[in-house]
């Protein structure tokens, strides 16, 4: 069953469109990347999802009903959660408190989840009492994710999860995502890191200049000879 289904968006920043009638999918338990040069729409494209820009034409469908340019508070009680490339945690507050506040429309007790949360991100659980200001962009982006579980989401909406991380990090994070698809979380994963979304997801789209340019498997497109060429230096 299809969880989101994008048809036909155009949008973008005052009279300028970014998007030119795009369109994406993502089935139940799929990871699906969106992968393009720099400009193409993609950040865009998760925004105007999450209802963060307004959409001039196209719609926007979550389990087949339409929610086009419904309020971000509202994707949230939907469901689904999005994690910005940056400025996706509090810094002054501490681990725990940012996790806490990831619960903020929980009506249940919430200990529970975040006992789960915290299995799931071990790291996190070692120094619950930590500022997030004093946690390294890795360990940020982390919490970022841990936080956006709190409220058991059926989509999550990644933007450029690994921007400026080391190599190292960089695998962590995309290990990660692969452990919460597992749970059964479809995901929409923008990156420009196009060799490794690739191999992460199951299927891919490649945006340029705002319009869809290619769509396949994650491995059709990594054996593909334009996408080698253009983003994977091949």
């Amino acid at each position: 069953m299809t969880v989101l289904e994008a048809e036909g968006v155009v949008t973008g920043y005052g009279e300028v469109d970014i998007l030119h009638g795009v369109s994406v999918m993502v089935d139940h338990g799929e990871i699906v990347a969106v992968i393009g040069p720099n400009g193409a729409g993609k950040s865009t494209l998760m925004k105007a999802v999450f209802g963060l820009l307004k959409i001039k034409k196209g719609k926007i469908l979550l389990n087949g009903a339409e929610i086009t340019n419904l309020a971000p508070q509202h994707m949230v009680q939907k469901g689904v959660c999005y994690v910005p490339q940056s400025e996706n945690v509090f810094p002054s507050l501490t681990i725990q408190e940012n996790l806490e506040m990831g619960a903020f429309i929980r009506k249940d007790d919430h200990k529970k989840r975040l006992d789960e949360v915290y299995e799931m991100f071990p790291a996190l659980a070692e120094r619950p009492h930590l500022r997030a200001g004093k946690l390294s962009g890795g360990q940020r982006q982390m919490l970022a994710l841990a936080r956006a579980l709190m409220l058991d989401p059926h989509l999550l909406l990644l933007d450029e999860p690994t921007a400026s991380l080391s190599p190292l990090m960089v695998g962590d994070i995309l290990a990660k995502i692969r452990d919460i698809n597992r749970t059964g979380v479809a995901i929409l994963i923008v990156e420009q890191n196009a060799r490794e979304a690739l191999n992460l997801c199951h299927r891919g789209y490649v945006l340029v200049m705002g319009k869809n340019a290619l769509e396949g498997t994650g491995e059709s497109l990594l054996q593909s000879e334009d996408v080698g060429r253009l983003y994977l230096g091949g």
